[in-house]
């Protein structure tokens, strides 16, 4: 009787934490969806893709990646935002969306509404120079741009390195002209022609051409040296710790969506997995990415750190001028 009560009482425990279980394990019920801000081919684009397979393998249910580029970033958070479903996720470097309540004139969505569920990986990005330049260092460009105000143009990949070299230009008193451009492969072109002189951009977007002898690799600007590029010094190694940028990547879901924190943990600790295998790490490093992963409080804090960084330089450019 006694064994017959213990198993009697072990199986009503059990049957207790059954729907506590059955709920962590509920998600995916089905395809998920990654929404990317860049184009195909972008290293972004690259590690979703690569994660994607290994994840659909993991989860049991379908991963697709979808582009949806333009708006610098807008487009793909709101169409994360809108689907209000758990099941589609945005993944994005923190340059799509930390910079978005100081370059948009109006904000279409709440901030507040982008929960972070995982890092996977640090973008880096570099100055780089045409090779007609004749400078060799970050010093020398910027003594040649001292010497020459206003003769020297300058671009940048996305919205919030724009914000980080307009701020370090005006807070060392560098007058340099500015060049947009709708797409980076544009901007890399004119690099090469020498119509611009300075361009701030992941390292994947110039690396063929730097690897030609075309342009000129100058210097990182992430916070540490780049393991995968040991040659190349950070911008504070060359004096200028004013343009450091880490391209931070990660996944994020739509709060209204109401993706539960076991589902958090789940993707993270799987990303994670995924991310230690050699195949995949030497794969993003080949694309100019650090492979990162965290979990949603570290990618979380590292968004909050970026978001200071901004506001900071955001302080030294001053108001938006009145259109």
């Amino acid at each position: 009787m006694r064994r017959l009560a213990g198993f009697a009482a072990a199986l009503l425990t059990a049957l207790s934490l059954y729907p506590a279980l059955s709920q962590a394990q509920a998600w995916p019920q089905r395809q998920v969806k990654f929404v990317i801000p860049l184009g195909p081919g972008s290293g972004v684009d690259i590690s979703a893709r690569l994660l994607s397979e290994r994840l659909t393998a993991a989860w049991g249910q379908p991963v697709l990646v979808e582009n949806r580029p333009g708006g610098d970033g807008v487009i793909a958070v709101n169409a994360v935002l809108t689907a209000r479903d758990d099941h589609t996720l945005l993944f994005s470097p923190a340059s799509s969306f930390v910079g978005h309540p100081y370059m948009l004139d109006k904000m279409t969505y709440d901030p507040r509404d982008l929960q972070p569920v995982a890092r996977v990986s640090n973008t880096v990005v570099s100055i780089a120079v045409p090779a007609s330049l004749k400078v060799t260092s970050l010093k020398e460009l910027l003594s040649l741009a001292r010497e020459q105000p206003g003769r020297m143009n300058w671009a940048s990949a996305t919205g919030v390195t724009d914000l980080v070299f307009a701020g370090y230009l005006k807070g060392a008193g560098l007058d340099m002209v500015k060049v947009s451009y709708r797409d980076p492969v544009s901007a890399l072109n004119d690099l090469v022609e020498g119509r611009i002189q300075v361009y701030s951009s992941a390292y994947a977007i110039v690396r063929t051409q730097a690897q030609a002898g075309r342009v000129r690799v100058l210097a990182v600007q992430t916070h540490g040296r780049v393991p995968a590029l040991p040659d190349l010094p950070t911008v504070a190694d060359a004096g200028v710790p004013g343009l450091t940028f880490d391209g931070l990547v990660g996944v994020l879901a739509a709060r209204p969506g109401n993706l539960p924190d076991s589902a958090r943990d789940r993707i993270a600790a799987d990303i994670k997995t995924a991310l230690a295998d050699p195949v995949i790490t030497s794969r993003l490093t080949a694309t100019g990415q650090i492979v990162s992963p965290g979990t949603a409080a570290e990618f979380a804090a590292a968004i909050d750190e970026q978001a200071s960084h901004l506001a900071a330089i955001i302080k030294v450019l001053g108001p938006k001028p009145a259109k």
